[in-house]
């Protein structure tokens, strides 16, 4: 993982902040994820291109970029499944398969060090396998407490309200093109793909914040963050408890949206899938509580 080390302004005027401002975010998150890593590129540092690489823009675009993102996901329901999927259901196990990583882009350094990039999807190239993104850091959002706030590119906010809307912004200003060029393909808009794009917010930080012996701060903090009132995001962090047949506390939440792997097979599910009763949901979490 390279970190900036350059300070200056960069094509277009934007000032890039000089140090590694959220390297030690990515490292912690890389040692208990190593399926997905970060490069931080430095203002001079080219994007990556070729080998699988995506530029962000370009799927936004949509069109043959787009369509040879998408047929990845295709190529690998027919190696797992033997049989192909609807295109709308690859169409959004592609904008899963992005969202859930980029969104800890942003969500993760918040977590972790009350830092918040701004990564517009110019500065963002992702790379199916082996599972990299790399990033150019230019604005990012801190408190008047944090060391960074005076380095170039700072944006200081007054308090933590302040820095959960950042996060909120930034996220929404990333994915927005992206659910633009992905929704018709998934034959959903509007408050569907929102509230996609509220699970991916949510499930991915618990899930992350659970490997880092955190999951209980991250269910908290997720709260605020997605408090149900936010535009255009739809649906709340939504975490609650069910009992177990022993009267244990199962933590889970509800979904706004679902993925469609239903479609592929009914019977495995994930335990907080919309469409299972509350039965189903109190068996999937016991059995999984028995494996863990």
């Amino acid at each position: 993982m390279s970190a900036p080390t350059v300070s200056g302004a960069a094509p277009g005027g934007v000032v890039r902040p000089v140090g590694p401002v959220l390297t030690a975010a990515y490292t912690r998150m890389t040692e208990v994820l190593p399926g997905l890593g970060v490069t931080e590129l430095g203002p001079d540092d080219p994007a990556p291109t070729g080998g699988g690489h995506f530029p962000a823009a370009g799927l936004a675009a949509g069109g043959a970029a787009l369509d040879a993102f998408l047929a990845w996901d295709d190529a690998q329901v027919l190696a797992d499944h033997g049989q192909r999927a609807r295109p709308d259901v690859v169409a959004a196990f592609g904008l899963h398969r992005y969202a859930w990583p980029v969104c800890l882009l942003i969500t993760v350094p918040w977590f972790l060090l009350r830092r918040v990039p701004r990564l517009p999807v110019g500065d963002v190239t992702f790379q199916r396998m082996p599972g990299r993104v790399s990033v150019r850091v230019g604005e990012f959002a801190c408190l008047p407490d944090d060391p960074a706030a005076a380095l170039p590119g700072a944006r200081v906010v007054p308090d933590e309200e302040a820095l959960r809307a950042a996060v909120r912004a930034s996220v929404a200003e990333h994915l927005e093109p992206l659910l633009g060029a992905f929704g018709p393909r998934m034959r959903r808009r509007g408050r569907a793909l929102w509230g996609m794009a509220t699970d991916e917010v949510v499930e991915s930080l618990w899930y992350v914040a659970g490997l880092l012996g955190e999951e209980r701060r991250a269910a908290a903090e997720l709260e605020l963050l997605m408090p149900g009132t936010a535009k255009p995001y739809v649906g709340s962090a939504a975490f609650r408890e069910v009992a177990g047949p022993n009267g244990e506390c199962l933590p889970t939440r509800d979904r706004a949206s679902c993925c469609f792997y239903y479609t592929l097979d009914p019977e495995d599910t994930c335990a907080n899938c919309p469409r299972n009763s509350e039965a189903v949901r109190v068996a999937k979490l016991t059995a999984e509580a028995a494996a863990a």
